[in-house]
Formats: structure tokens, sequence, C-alpha cells
């Protein structure tokens, strides 16, 4: 038996590719759009991808099952579990509990696993040569290293109404069915720490049913169901607001992108022409590189691992929009983008001292001139981390508005103040600031040591 486990770090996805040596058969389960990839791996293990699969619609990252489909002629194998309304609307071959997908001498057995999403499923392979028992189980968004599954996205970034509760029920329903397959199983998940499917995700990429059992929160609960609701609903973090469109496009037909696409650098004459007509920048340097000069109006997002999840944040899926980008740093930040379905990029620049636009400045304060701040009424201290993080520590007197909706929030700042942000570690108040300049609040402060530097330093926080 082949296999290898392909970790996306920028979304913290992962995804498997099973193969049958003797036949040379291969399936790839839950493909991130960026299929090069498992192509080659494929190609440099002497296998051919026949089979491609999902655990459940995701909504976190778009599926690139269809585009693997196309370019291999692989057929494809998805949950019709869930009801009519959890059908994927294009063509598939459909899966329901018990049923099983042979490739080679390899068999996947399916196991329906709601409460992530309705039609979600779990697959557990068999290597038929050395056993007649499942060795492995990809568990998709159902059981995390150390966490579950969220049931409340449907309802917090779908706007489905009514169905966290639901999802909590069936999730327990599901852990128990779990908790009875043999403790040696190798548990593969969908997801690592720093996903937004869950809240405290391990870091290590598998475990065991049997380990999960002892260390995973969700089965101490197992005699009590109201617990479990509680618990899982409580402290999830905010679902980044491009999760609703994933959940659209991983389920309807859509057009595919078989290959990276390269984008165009522009002129002086074509940036400054698309730049005076509205058109969104993303600046992907660095927070001090941006803090020394940037164009005015453009939103700050570093080009690091979390440069697509603030991306789906700011950017919809309509609008072309442009990158300042090094040369270097373009087909990185494409795949990034396009792993979430962001492929409207009409170009990018390198150099924006060229394009002769007065730059601004961003006033970045060290820990003691943030404390000269706090406590004086007519300073407005900001904390732009997320609601569960807020509650959880915070400085005293700083109000709380998450930086992913801090756009829709302007009102809430008193701007006859002076006006301090902070985050956790300086990268998320860079982008605030971006984004509070760009809707006309200027002259804002950012303490970039944040709340990992202040408690480092053994300063006070209090909780709610």
């Amino acid at each position: 038996m082949f296999f290898q486990h392909v970790y996306d770090k920028t979304l913290a996805q992962a995804s498997y590719v099973i193969g049958c040596q003797k036949t040379g058969e291969a399936i790839v389960i839950d493909a991130k759009r960026d299929i090069d990839t498992y192509l080659d791996i494929a190609n440099q293990n002497n296998l051919k991808i026949t089979h491609v699969a999902e655990t459940h619609i995701h909504a976190d990252f778009l599926a690139g099952s269809r585009e693997l489909a196309a370019v291999t002629g692989a057929k494809m194998y998805l949950s019709d579990e869930g009801g009519l309304d959890w059908n994927y609307e294009f063509d598939h071959i459909g899966l329901k509990d018990g049923d099983s997908i042979k490739v080679g001498n390899l068999t996947l057995e399916v196991m329906h696993t709601p409460g992530h999403t309705p039609e979600s499923i779990s697959f557990l392979l068999i290597d038929n040569p050395a056993t007649n028992e499942p060795v492995m189980v990809f568990t998709g968004d159902f059981v995390f290293v150390g966490d579950i599954g969220r049931p409340d996205l449907l309802e917090k970034a779908a706007g489905l109404k009514g169905t966290q509760d639901k999802g909590a029920e069936d999730m327990y329903t599901s852990i128990k069915k779990f908790s009875n397959l043999p403790p040696y199983l190798q548990v593969w998940p969908g997801h690592g720490a720093g996903s937004a499917c869950g809240k405290s995700l391990g870091a290590v990429p598998s475990s065991t049913v049997g380990y999960e059992l002892i260390r995973n929160w969700a089965f101490q609960y197992q005699d009590n169901k109201k617990g479990f609701v509680e618990y899982l609903l409580e402290g999830q973090p905010e679902p980044p607001k491009y999760f609703a469109m994933m959940k659209k496009l991983n389920k309807v037909d859509r057009p595919l992108l078989t290959e990276v696409p390269k984008h165009k650098k522009l002129s002086v004459s074509e940036f400054k022409s698309a730049y005076d007509k509205g058109i969104k920048v993303i600046d992907a340097r660095e927070k001090e590189e941006f803090a020394k000069g940037h164009l005015p109006n453009t939103i700050h997002i570093q080009g690091n691992n979390s440069f697509a999840t603030w991306a789906g944040w700011f950017l919809n899926y309509e609008e072309s929009f442009i990158l300042i980008a090094s040369d270097e740093q373009m087909e990185d930040l494409t795949r990034k983008l396009m792993r979430i379905g962001l492929d409207n990029i009409q170009g990018y620049i390198s150099d924006i001292d060229a394009m002769g636009i007065p730059l601004e400045k961003t006033e970045v304060i060290a820990i003691d001139e943030f404390k000269t701040y706090l406590g004086k009424e007519d300073v407005e201290v900001i904390d732009v981390r997320g609601a569960s993080e807020y509650k959880e520590a915070h400085i005293k007197g700083t109000k709380n508005i998450f930086v992913g909706t801090i756009q829709n929030h302007i009102d809430e700042i008193d701007t006859d103040k002076e006006v301090v942000i902070h985050c956790q570690s300086g990268a998320r108040a860079a982008i605030a600031e971006s984004m509070l300049a760009k809707h006309g609040v200027k002259d804002v402060k950012v303490y970039s040591g944040g709340t990992e530097e202040w408690l480092a330093k053994e300063n006070p926080v209090v909780s709610e």
C-alpha cells in the first residue's frame, strides 16, 4: 500500500493519496485545488489517480476534486447522505453509510458521521492483502486530534438558522459510533492546529482511536449529552466570511481551474488607471515594510500562512483586485488565493515608489508608550482579536472589535479620541489599521507587541 499525507499549512488542511502498488491505482481524499501536487506524487510513484473522494461539503477551502477528476479521468465518490439539501449538484458516484470503494486491493468503507455537517462521512481503510480489518480511518472534519468538528458553521457562516443545536446532537451520536471502533485504528483528520473548523486542534498530524478516547475532550462527555452540547458550542472562533461561499461553490457546478495561473506585472500607467478607479489593492509585504511606507487606501495582509484566510474576509468573489508583492511571492500567493477560489487577480506590482503616489506611514508604538494611553478618557484602545480570545484574557479598559468585521463597526469607534489598537502579536493589528485608514479613520497607533508581549512581561489581564 502507498500512503502520503499532504498538508497545506496555509489553511491547516490535510488531504491524502492512497494507492495500491500492485495495480497502480490511487485515490485522493479531500484534494486541494492546486492539483499538480497530486499529479506529481502519482507520477513519482508509478500510480494513476483513478478515484477522488471527499468527506463532506467543505467550508474552509475550495476542493480540487473536480479539477483532479477532469485532468485524470478519475471517478468522483461523494456523500449522498444528509438529505436532498445536502447533495452535490453535479455528476458523481453517491455514497451512503455502509458502502465501499475498491481501489485495487484496498477497500474504503463508508461510515456516515454527521454533526459537523449533515452529509459528513468517514472512510475506513482496509489493506486486504494484510488483513480483513480496517487499519486507518479518514475522518475529515468529524474527529480531529484532540478535538471534534464544530457544528455551528452552517448557522454562523452560511446563515442556516437552527442548525447548530441539531448538529451538536448529531455529533454526540456520531462520537458514540466512533468510540466503538478498534482502539488501534489510525486516525487521519482533515485539519490540524490553526484551522477555524474547531477550537483546540492538536498540532500532530494523526492519532489513534484509543488515544482520542483518552485525551480528546469530547469523549469525556459520553454520558452527559447536555454538557457535551454546551461545551461544543461555546467559545468557537469566528468563522471566516468566505466560508459561506465555499459551501456554495463546493456543492454546485462551477468553472474549473486545472493549472496555477500566472499573473501580469502591471505597468505604472496600468496600475494608476485601476487605482484611480478604486480597485482594491492588497499589500502582501511584511508588516514592518508596510508601516514604513504604503500606498493610501491599500489593505495590508502579510503573505504568510494566514494570507488566504484574511483575504477571504476582505475580498468578495465578484470584484477584481491587485496585489503588491515581489515576483518571487506571486506563485505562492496565487496558490493560496486559488485554494479559496479568489481567482480575480488583475495583476500585481512590486515597486510602490515607482507609482509616483505619496506614501503614508503607520505609527507603531512600543509597550512603554502603549501603557501611557491606558485609562485616558481621550484615548480609545481597541483589541482586534476574536471574541473568545478577548473574553479569556484582555487588557483592562480595552474595547473588543474583531479585525475581520472592523469595517462594519467603524461607527463604534470614537474618532474624536486618539485610537490605539493591538492584537496578539501585531499581524492582525496591522491589517486592522489599514482597514481603518481605508475607511477614513486615520492616525491610528499600533501596539505591535500585543497581548503576547504584554503577558510575557507579566502585566495584568482580566477575563469575562
